[in-house]
Parts: C-alpha cells; sequence; structure tokens
C-alpha cells in the first residue's frame, strides 16, 4: 500500500466523488455556505505538495464500482452519525427544464384518464392500472404478521374481478376509492391522519387519484425513515468496520489517498513538538530537548490534529482524506466556535466594565449574549460588516447595562465609561485583540482537555472567563468529540500506520542531533 504524496490536481478530482456523496445523502442547513466555499476555492491549492509518479490508469468500471462503494459509505456515515437524517422527496427547482417536462407529461396523462372516465360507456383501462399500483403499495406497507390486511387488499382490489365488473359495466370506482382509503388510513403514521381526512373531502375521481398517490409518496417517506431509525443502532455497530472496508478498496484503488493525511498529522505532530520545547525549562538543551519531543505519543498528536480543523482555511486548503464526509459537520463546528468567541469577548469586556454590579443579576447574562447572537447571526455571509456589527452592539449593550443599574440602584454609567466600553467591543474586529487571544486559548485548552478526557463521563472544568457561555461550549464539545471518536474508530488503523513512521523519523533525527551536539 503506498502513501507517497502525488500530484496536486489527481488528489482533488478522486476526493471531489466523496463530496458529492455527502452532499446527496443529508439534508444540510449550512448546505449554501458549504457551496460557496467550494466555488471560491483556487483551483491549484496544492502545489506545495511533493509531487511522485502518478497513479496507475484505471478503467471507467472500476471507477464506476469505487463511487458507488463511496456512495454507499457516505449514505451509511450519514445515517450513523447524523441522528436527525430523514430522507425527503425531491423537489425539483422552480421554472427548471425537468420540473416543466414533469408536469407536462403529468399533465398528459391524467387529461387522458379524465377523458377515458368521461366516454360513454367509460373506459377504466388507466383507472385498473393505477388501482394496481395503489395495491402494491398498500402491500409493500404491511409486516409479515398482517394476514388479514394482507387479505382484504387481496380481495378488495381484485384486478381480474374488477376488470370484469368494468366490461359488465358493473363497475364502481367510487366504492373501491372508498376502501383505498380506509386502508390508507390504517396503516398510515399518525402525522398522515390530516392528509387521509382531506381525502374523503374530494369527490371527483381525477383530483381524488391524483391526492391518493401524493399520499402515498408521503407513507412511503414515512416508512423509508422509520426503517432507518430502526436500523441505526445496529448499522452504528457495523458502520465503522464497513466504512473502514469501503476506504481500503478505494485506497487501494487510488494508493495516493492519504497524502493529505498525511500532512495534516505531520503539522499536528511538529506544531505538538514545537509547543513541548517551549515549555522545557531555559537551561533544558540537548537531551532534554529530545526528551521533550520524543515523548509524543500517537493519541496527543491525533488531537492535536483534530483541534487544527477547528481553524482550517476551508478556502484555500483541501481537507485531510479521512475526515472528508464530515467537512461541512467540522466546518459548522468552527462556524460555532468563531461565534462563540466573540460573544464570550463582548460578555467578558461588559462584566468587567459592569464590575461585580450585575454579575448576580439574574438574566443579565442571558440578556447580553441574545442580543449579541442576534446581531452576530450572519456574521460568516460576505455582505456581513462586522465593524458595523460591533458598533451596534456596543449601543445596545451600553443601553442594557445603564437600564439595569438603575432598575438595580446603582449608577449608571457616565457618558466616558460607556465610550470605553463601546471602544473595547469595538476593538473585538482585531485579529490582535488580547482578551479575544485569551478566550480563544481557552476554548481550545477546553476542547483539548475534552479529548483528552473524552472517555469519562464527566466533563472537564470550564475555564476562567467562560462561565457565561458554558451552556453554548459544552453544547458544541459533546457534538464535536462525538465526531471525532466515531472518526477515530474508523480510521485509528491509518492514523497509527501513519503516525508510525512520523514519530519514529522525527525521533531519529532528534537522537542524531544531540549525538552531534
Amino acid at each position: 500500500m503506498s502513501q507517497n504524496p502525488d500530484k496536486p490536481h489527481s488528489s482533488e478530482e478522486k476526493l471531489s466523488g466523496l463530496e458529492d456523496g455527502q452532499e446527496e445523502s443529508s439534508d444540510n442547513p449550512d448546505q449554501s455556505i458549504r457551496k460557496r466555499i467550494r466555488q471560491s476555492a483556487p483551483g491549484s491549492h496544492r502545489d506545495d505538495t511533493p509531487k511522485s509518479s502518478p497513479p496507475r490508469p484505471v478503467s471507467i468500471e472500476e471507477l464506476m464500482e469505487t463511487a458507488k462503494g463511496v456512495t454507499n459509505m457516505a449514505l451509511a456515515h450519514e445515517i450513523v452519525v447524523n441522528g436527525d437524517f430523514q430522507i425527503k422527496p425531491a423537489e425539483l427547482p422552480e421554472h427548471s427544464l425537468e420540473k416543466k417536462v414533469r408536469d407536462i407529461v403529468h399533465k398528459a396523462f391524467w387529461d387522458c384518464l379524465e377523458a377515458q372516465l368521461k366516454e360513454d360507456p367509460p373506459t377504466y383501462d388507466h383507472a385498473i392500472k393505477l388501482l394496481g399500483e395503489i395495491k402494491e403499495n398498500l402491500l409493500s406497507f404491511l409486516l409479515p404478521g398482517h394476514t388479514r390486511l394482507r387479505s382484504q387488499i387481496t380481495e378488495v382490489l381484485d384486478l381480474d374481478l374488477i376488470k370484469q365488473e368494468a366490461e359488465n359495466g358493473a363497475l364502481d370506482i367510487s366504492k373501491l376509492v372508498e376502501f383505498v382509503i380506509g386502508m390508507m388510513g390504517t396503516l398510515c403514521a399518525p402525522a398522515r391522519d390530516e392528509e387521509i381526512k382531506k381525502l374523503k373531502d374530494i369527490h371527483e375521481i381525477v383530483p381524488l387519484f391524483r391526492a391518493i398517490f401524493s399520499v402515498l409518496d408521503l407513507m412511503k417517506m414515512d416508512m423509508a425513515n422509520f426503517a432507518v431509525s430502526s436500523i441505526r443502532p445496529k448499522l452504528m455497530q457495523q458502520s465503522a468496520e464497513y466504512e473502514r472496508k469501503k476506504f481500503q478498496e478505494f485506497l487501494e484503488k487510488q494508493p495516493n489517498s492519504l497524502d493529505l493525511v498525511t500532512r495534516w498529522l505531520q503539522e499536528a505532530a511538529d506544531d505538538l513538538a514545537k509547543l513541548r520545547c517551549k515549555m522545557l525549562p531555559p537551561h533544558c538543551s540537548g537531551d532534554g530537548a529530545t526528551g521533550g519531543a520524543s515523548s509524543l505519543c500517537s493519541t496527543a498528536v491525533q488531537n492535536q490534529a483534530y483541534l487544527k480543523l477547528l481553524k482550517w482555511d476551508h478556502v484555500n486548503r483541501p481537507f485531510p482524506e479521512t475526515v472528508l464526509m464530515d467537512q461541512t459537520r467540522f466546518q459548522e463546528i468552527q462556524l460555532e466556535l468563531e461565534q462563540l468567541l466573540l460573544i464570550g469577548t463582548v460578555l467578558l469586556v461588559t462584566f468587567s466594565a459592569a464590575g461585580s454590579a450585575l454579575v448576580d443579576v439574574p438574566g443579565f447574562a442571558e440578556k447580553i449574549k441574545t442580543i449579541v447572537k442576534v446581531l452576530l447571526s450572519g456574521m460568516h455571509l460576505p455582505s456581513f460588516n462586522l465593524k458595523e456589527s460591533l458598533a451596534t452592539i456596543g449601543e445596545k449593550v451600553c443601553a442594557e447595562v445603564n437600564s439595569c443599574l438603575s432598575q438595580h440602584g446603582f449608577t449608571p454609567f457616565s457618558a466616558e465609561r460607556e465610550t470605553v466600553l463601546k471602544g473595547q467591543i469595538q476593538a473585538v474586529a482585531s485579529p490582535d485583540n488580547t482578551i479575544c487571544k485569551l478566550i480563544d486559548s481557552r476554548i481550545q485548552k477546553f476542547l483539548e482537555n475534552y479529548l483528552a478526557s473524552s472517555h469519562q463521563k464527566s466533563l472537564p472544568a470550564i475555564p476562567g472567563g467562560l462561565g457565561p457561555i458554558q451552556r453554548e461550549l459544552e453544547e458544541i464539545a459533546v457534538k464535536y468529540v462525538r465526531l471525532v471518536n466515531y472518526n477515530k474508530m474508523v480510521f485509528s488503523p491509518y492514523y497509527d500506520a501513519v503516525l508510525g513512521k512520523i514519530l519514529t523519523k522525527e525521533e531519529s533525527q532528534l537522537v542524531g542531533k544531540s549525538e552531534e551536539s
């Protein structure tokens, strides 16, 4: 199995299939953000990757088989990690060619049915075919134990008997449709009772048939989602092995599929080694420095690598292969943390300015938090102006602070103190803001501690200054660590193999430097 870096554009092309597979299998609220980032990403952002011989040519059949395996893997992954996963009907874009063609074909079919039923005597060919489809749909909803319902459906919707009745002019379509609606009411989920009730108010046959098929489609969707929720516990047990197997098949066809992972883990190991060396006492050198770097372990490097994903440049850097299916989720967490960082900084600045007067006032922190959240809600849109929003936040916060101080018998802020607080809030926009950096480092430390203790039931202690955003931070941390742990479960053998080479190489280099000195 080769893990040598390959040509940048080759790796990018092969990974686009994974991205597309996930997009089709999930209903994601941040899809527009993901699309915008993918469209704005430059096409040649891997030029600094070392080049080697190109991968072996593959046939169209191999590519199709690989794409199918990746799609299945992405779907299984989505079902497991997304507790809200649901299959939803495909909606064609308004005014699209596909929608126009579909509407024309459907209208032609229903017009033909209406024309047949208006003939004298009526022709029931289309209607009988529709009853046959309805019968198949109803039977598909039954469980093996529903023998009585199966017998009823088979007996009432006996197509041979219906054809004979139609030929002899004795067919009562209304009676059959009434039976169908009643059976649908028996088999549907409670959420569809209202739709079933509406069917009973439709008295024209053609509109009624159309409405019946519309409700049947909803019932099929309900049944599919019920099946998904039923298999999720079992799928969770097997999905790690399944994903690992599918990724291995993909890796065998594209041997350079761990290039980005190798680079990602190498950077994490380098960062951690530098951090460990900085923490050594100033007088330590030689063997001391070697000891600091050689003490790196695979788990620590992996945790550092996962933390790097929360600071990722999604526009200019491709995501590592093994976490690509979760790129949108990691990006969502990154955006949530960026917003939470600003909220936490504004709250800390506000409480520092107000002193101890407002710290224990019930509901005050939540009011300020709500104000800041609302005004920062679009902070990741291209049209968002952070400086203007922070100026507005400063005005609103000062007004709320003065109102609260007055209500509780304290002296409101003077004009000078208001100006200082507004200035401190507006200064949060600067990348070099000291308070913002402090809050960010504490958030990262909390997440690092949570990763290190993720197998323990209790959360690590919240660092000082993060109390007002504790609830939001813990919610994000739980989501983040769950995602990380599942990814480790699937891909840890690959990480161990890559890190084994990285750590051995670094240790040997450090030992060599130590001997030279």
